[in-house]
């Protein structure tokens, strides 16, 4: 039987990918697409239901991403949300205008109820707005179903051909009702049964990546961290001793985390896998020196990832896959659909142009960070290593601002593993989506007994968030940022300030760099 499916065509908004995670929500298996994917492509997958996403552009602009107005007749549920909504308005004979006010943030809008979108919704709801652009008049056939005292038509359906169409972004956190809305198209206007489970996913790819690897030689990066610990994991189930994890040891890692991996993957550990340690600290630091630029720095140490690789797989011999811990969130930060970038991840946008191996094979790419530990649990990963707190893949490299330094390593590494120590010690981690320490360029006067001191500045950061695509500063208690910060100053040399980032993502990103 066929796998129920949802597909969002992205035209080049920044929470596409929110859309494909709240349907998987629904238990409804989702993927996005470019808005190039053509109508015999469409047909061919036969999905339950389309969505239009958000996007930058003005959709009177001749330059404009379009799609022909035959989707609309294909019969299969649309769904458009701000742009999207835009677009099936306008392409349908609609009017869309600059808006004579523009709306964003929390808004306040007034639903038809009656409308299958708005089953369950309250009549005066909360919605996330982010539009210059707004749709003046809806199509011939088409109801308005929601306004806003300065949108005219905030949502429109057109239920005989199963259109429908918000201005405002369900996909958010920041949309009250928004799982409500999507829910209500994706099970009740696209009759999906919400069958999609996690075992599926686990069980499929394990036989997709037999039949494609067949009897050929894999080489898998492991850093240790959630994600290539699972994809490991799953290549170990699928394809045993072809397997050989190459775990690079670059001096980033958080303190004692080399031995740690190795203890957990290497020859005394319960996985059927070959294990090579590569430990190049030195190598990184010199590749490093003088670099200060976030970007150029995760370019570095991506290009050094794949080189060390190149040279480990000639030891072994003939290598025909290199596998990564790739998620979605990586994809669509590096750029890698429409969207732009916001920064390269060293196992997306950081590869070097050859790579010396016949494919790359991402099996978690198109899931996020909840997803891939569920995925961790089916494969019966220890809860331990599955929620561990997520490690980019450049290290600490991007948690020093400025120029990286093995003195400054060490210090991050200290203040890190205090920080990792109390919040554990104070029961609250495991309400964390994520929290470490970074160290800024900033260096700046202190006193130590009689001493004056001029030493950096650590910073803290700690941040709730489900699917590290957006995510707000957790409130942690002031005891445990005190107890922290003393020992941080105490503890660790060439500290003697510790500062508590307050900033959500939006408008930062979850790493500090």
């Amino acid at each position: 039987m066929k796998q129920e499916m949802i597909i969002v065509l992205d035209f080049g908004g920044q929470y596409n990918q929110l859309i494909a995670r709240r349907v998987r929500e629904c238990s409804v298996y989702c993927e996005v697409r470019p808005y190039t994917m053509s109508l015999a492509e469409i047909q061919e997958l036969a999905p339950k239901g389309i969505i239009f996403t958000g996007g930058p552009n003005s959709v009177y602009e001749e330059a404009s991403p379009h799609y022909k107005k035959e989707i609309f007749e294909l019969g299969i549920p649309i769904l458009g949300i701000c742009y999207g909504s835009q677009l099936m308005a306008y392409t349908l004979g609609g009017r869309v205008e600059t808006a004579p006010v523009s709306e964003y943030g929390h808004t306040k809008v007034h639903v038809d109820e009656s409308d299958a979108l708005f089953a369950g919704v309250t009549a005066d709801t909360v919605c996330w707005m982010s539009h210059t652009d707004y749709i003046a008049k809806a199509p011939e056939g088409f109801q308005v179903t929601a306004t806003t005292p300065v949108c005219p038509v905030a949502a429109m359906s057109c239920p005989e051909k199963k259109l429908y169409a918000t201005q405002f972004h369900p996909e958010v956190l920041h949309t009250a009702e928004g799982q409500t809305m999507l829910r209500n198209f994706v099970c009740e206007i696209c009759g999906c049964s919400g069958d999609w489970k996690m075992d599926s996913f686990v069980e499929t790819t394990i036989r997709t990546l037999r039949e494609k690897i067949g009897g050929g030689r894999v080489l898998c990066a492991l850093s240790g961290g959630v994600d290539s610990s699972v994809a490991a994991v799953l290549l170990s189930k699928a394809v045993g001793k072809q397997l050989t994890c190459v775990f690079v040891d670059h001096g980033l890692l958080r303190k004692n985390e080399g031995d740690e991996v190795e203890a957990i993957f290497g020859p005394e550990g319960p996985y059927e896998l070959n294990f090579v340690r590569v430990n190049a600290a030195q190598r990184y630091y010199e590749r490093l020196k003088g670099v200060t630029e976030p970007e150029q720095k995760r370019k570095i140490i991506g290009e050094e990832f794949i080189r060390i690789f190149e040279e480990e797989a000639r030891k072994i011999g003939a290598v025909d896959f290199l596998v990564q811990g790739t998620i979605y969130p990586d994809v669509i930060e590096s750029g890698q659909g429409k969207s732009a970038v916001i920064k390269s991840h060293h196992n997306v946008g950081g590869l070097p142009d050859v790579v010396d191996f016949k494919e790359i094979v991402e099996p978690l790419r198109m899931l996020f960070k909840d997803e891939v530990r569920q995925a961790g649990l089916e494969l019966g990963i220890p809860a331990q290593l599955v929620y561990r707190q997520p490690f980019p893949g450049p290290g600490l490299g991007i948690r020093i601002i400025g120029e990286v330094t093995e003195e400054k390593v060490h210090i991050v590494q200290d203040a890190d593993a205090i920080y990792r120590e109390e919040v554990a010690k104070a029961g609250i981690a495991p309400k964390l989506g994520q929290y470490f320490a970074a160290l800024t360029n900033m260096r700046s006067v202190g006193v130590m007994g009689d001493f004056r001191t001029y030493d950096y500045a650590v910073v803290l950061r700690a941040v709730n968030t489900s699917d590290f695509m957006t995510a707000e500063t957790a409130e942690l208690p002031w005891k445990v940022l005190a107890k922290v910060s003393s020992r941080i100053v105490n503890e660790v040399k060439g500290v003697n300030r510790v500062l508590y980032d307050c900033t959500g993502k939006p408008p930062a990103t979850i790493e500090f760099e």
